[in-house]
């Protein structure tokens, strides 16, 4: 069997009641601090994406386990739920954050009937970066991409990589897709921002030689017990959804 890195991603993380909608986008706090505990006793490391990326183009060899932890839009519930979990086994993260709602709400909940939770401000971001944490761009105001005009997408790409970097004051080298919506423009005018790579929401580990701007990832969300993401760590590895890559 070939090597793989499975790329979680979550959404939020905290304590919240039984539901039916919209589950993909939250995870109870004590099912995430078993998975998190789960990961460690059985093994796994955790990788920064930057060690993904040099396993992915055969410039290190794969661990025997290895995931990727990422965290879309960058709730405040990270920092009281899921950041003490990280640092207690020592897990890299990456957050991914939209740099027009830095310290404001949700916003886009609010279309759904949803709470609107707030987002980190721009004093916890700094915080957990010197912790450790790593941080990503998730577009400016958290748009789908290939809905946009080819404008908007650059704008959208490059003006918020800029914005992080100059709020964390080094570079931000990766992107990841708001809604997972994305075509060969956005695609483009992320390889032309200088990110060296960019998440979907494409269901799949990643794999020697897959593009760095097109990366799958496996959601992990409300509604997943921990038999569940054993699963989806050992068994679900056929792509699932919408996947644009580059030519080589």
């Amino acid at each position: 069997m070939k090597p793989v890195i499975n790329i979680l991603m979550y959404h939020q993380v905290g304590d919240f009641k039984p539901m039916r909608g919209h589950r993909s986008t939250y995870c109870h706090y004590r099912r995430f601090a078993g998975q998190m505990a789960y990961l460690h006793r059985f093994g796994y490391r955790a990788l920064r994406l930057g060690e993904v990326l040099a396993c992915l183009r055969g410039e290190r060899p794969f661990p025997s386990r290895a995931v990727a932890l990422t965290f879309d839009d960058g709730y405040e519930n990270f920092y009281e739920y899921a950041w003490p979990e990280l640092e207690k086994f020592g897990f890299a993260a990456t957050v991914y954050m939209i740099s027009g709602l830095i310290g404001k709400p949700a916003s886009w909940f609010a279309t759904d009937g949803r709470d609107t939770p707030p987002l980190m401000s721009a004093e916890r971001i700094r915080a957990l970066h010197r912790a450790g944490v790593d941080f990503g761009s998730h577009s400016v105001s958290h748009v789908r991409l290939a809905l946009q005009d080819e404008p908007t997408i650059r704008d959208e790409v490059t003006r918020s990589k800029a914005d992080l970097e100059d709020m964390l004051g080094e570079r931000v080298d990766h992107f990841c897709y708001p809604y997972g919506s994305y075509d060969r423009r956005a695609l483009e005018a992320v390889a032309e921002a200088g990110y060296l790579s960019a998440t979907t929401c494409v269901r799949a580990p990643a794999r020697l030689g897959d593009d760095p701007l097109a990366l799958p990832r496996k959601a992990i969300s409300y509604g997943d017990t921990l038999p569940g993401v054993i699963w989806k760590l050992h068994f679900k590895n056929e792509p699932k959804g919408n996947w644009i890559r580059r030519n080589p």
